[in-house]
């Protein structure tokens, strides 16, 4: 453990380029910057690791920091098995197979551990006895490697790309973490710039900018209610999927620091889910499954509605099938090219609460010019401070039907965020989140 840098590359033949990544000096004062070493395992952490072991089926799961001298547990699904009096596991960094992820700033794949000449003669590997091993890293918020997320097991795993793009995730929802850590510590020492520092980790909660598609076009607005400096508890998220694509809308409860942790893992959620899954339904039960994990007893719930769009041989030339599951999340609404305003029927329970899940399921054909119209509660429940009267769904069908026939998707989301801030008058309570997506109104059928 005391041993300098260049004597452990001495003992190792010399592989000095090989350590670079681990002994980099800007990424070590990343990794103390984050003050993870200063404390054991985390429940935050060890969540995130249980979900992994859960969903890979794998017996040891850990996520770890790692400094030039130590690789640090930060997670495991059941820390005290390893930690010792003091709270606390560490491993000469040498010694752990995690080095390998941190020198290469790679996912590291073994199935088998004995054909791979990086890990098969680490001590830790023998401790473990991990026949196989998988680890993906975790970020800081500038990019630098600060650990890993890794799952090993007993026998030969043919890792799938299911079970990277799983574990991809979950180490995405642990860079997120570390990064809210981060940004709420700045937001401690420099208050004045709050607001700045959640519209920063806003940002990867809803995308930027609507993402651009083949056949259609999305627009979305989201605002956040109150005094504008809290994390929203909202999210959306468009994901590929076989024969066309999904987008979901999501609305966790409560706001600020622990609902954007659980925002974050419910997007992930669903977009790990969606990589293998093409049934809307089994989707949300995924998520569902994943956040009763998630909650682990705490009272806490999410609402969330994921449409999928496709193009199977039985509907018409330049349309789209959309099929619609919810979990407790407000109906949507489709807004056809002639102007005219349906509201869908929604339904289903919502997420987290149960082991089970009641999810409701439509499906609607969506043609030339139509668009569907997602929002959250801060929406239909739009209302000014001590008033009783919402906006409800009569207005946000008003809102719609007000907008002229060929309203692209953006002004379809303008509007009900307008008709939503008229209710509330300029002291918004509540986050206001659309998300319209209008079929390309140049894709007509044929002849």
């Amino acid at each position: 453990m005391g041993a300098t840098a260049n004597g452990r590359d001495r003992e190792r033949g010399g592989v000095a380029g090989h350590r670079t990544g681990v002994e980099a000096p800007q990424r070590v004062a990343a990794v103390h910057a984050t003050r993870l070493l200063e404390s054991g395992p985390e429940e935050a952490f060890n969540r995130l690791t249980r979900l992994a072991s859960t969903m890979l089926g794998t017996p040891m799961v850990a996520l770890t920091v790692v400094d030039d001298v130590r690789s640090f547990l930060k997670g495991a699904p059941d820390p005290a098995l390893l930690t010792g009096p003091d709270g606390t596991f560490e491993v000469p960094v040498e010694e752990s197979a995690c080095q390998v992820v941190i020198d290469t700033g790679e996912i590291v794949c073994a199935p088998d551990v004995r054909q791979d000449p990086r890990l098969r003669d680490l001590p830790q590997i023998h401790v473990f006895g991990a026949v196989s091993w998988l680890g993906v890293p975790v970020l800081g918020p500038d990019g630098l490697v600060l650990g890993n997320l890794c799952a090993m097991d007993s026998v030969v795993r043919d890792w799938t790309e299911l079970h990277l793009e799983t574990l991809r995730t979950l180490a995405l929802a642990a860079s997120g973490e570390i990064a809210l850590r981060l940004a709420l510590r700045a937001a401690d020492r420099h208050a004045v710039e709050a607001a700045e520092l959640a519209a920063t980790l806003q940002e990867s909660l809803i995308p930027s900018r609507p993402p651009r598609l083949t056949g259609a076009v999305i627009g979305a607005r989201f605002q956040p209610g109150g005094s504008g400096v809290e994390v929203m508890g909202d999210f959306y998220d468009v994901v590929p999927v076989l024969g066309g694509f999904g987008v979901v809308i999501g609305d966790v409860c409560g706001k600020g620091a622990a609902a954007a942790r659980t925002t974050a893992m419910a997007r992930s959620a669903v977009r790990t889910a969606a990589h293998s899954e093409t049934d809307p339904v089994k989707v949300l039960a995924t998520l569902n499954e994943v956040l009763h994990v998630w909650f682990d007893g705490r009272i806490s719930f999410v609402t969330a509605l994921y449409a999928t769009f496709t193009r199977p041989a039985d509907v018409p030339a330049g349309s789209w099938r959309v099929t619609l599951a919810s979990g407790g999340h407000p109906p949507a609404f489709v807004r056809r090219a002639d102007g005219r305003v349906e509201q869908l029927a929604g339904g289903g329970r919502v997420l987290g609460i149960a082991a089970e899940s009641v999810v409701g399921c439509q499906s609607v054909v969506l043609g030339a010019g139509d668009s569907l119209v997602l929002h959250n509660e801060g929406i239909t429940e739009a209302h000014g401070i001590g008033a009783v009267e919402q906006l409800d769904d009569t207005g946000v069908t008003d809102a719609l039907t007000r907008c002229a026939p060929g309203a692209d998707a953006d002004t379809l989301a303008a509007a009900l965020v307008d008709a939503a801030n008229h209710q509330t008058g300029p002291t918004p309570t509540d986050d206001i989140g659309v998300v319209v997506v209008r079929i390309d109104p140049s894709a007509r059928p044929a002849g």
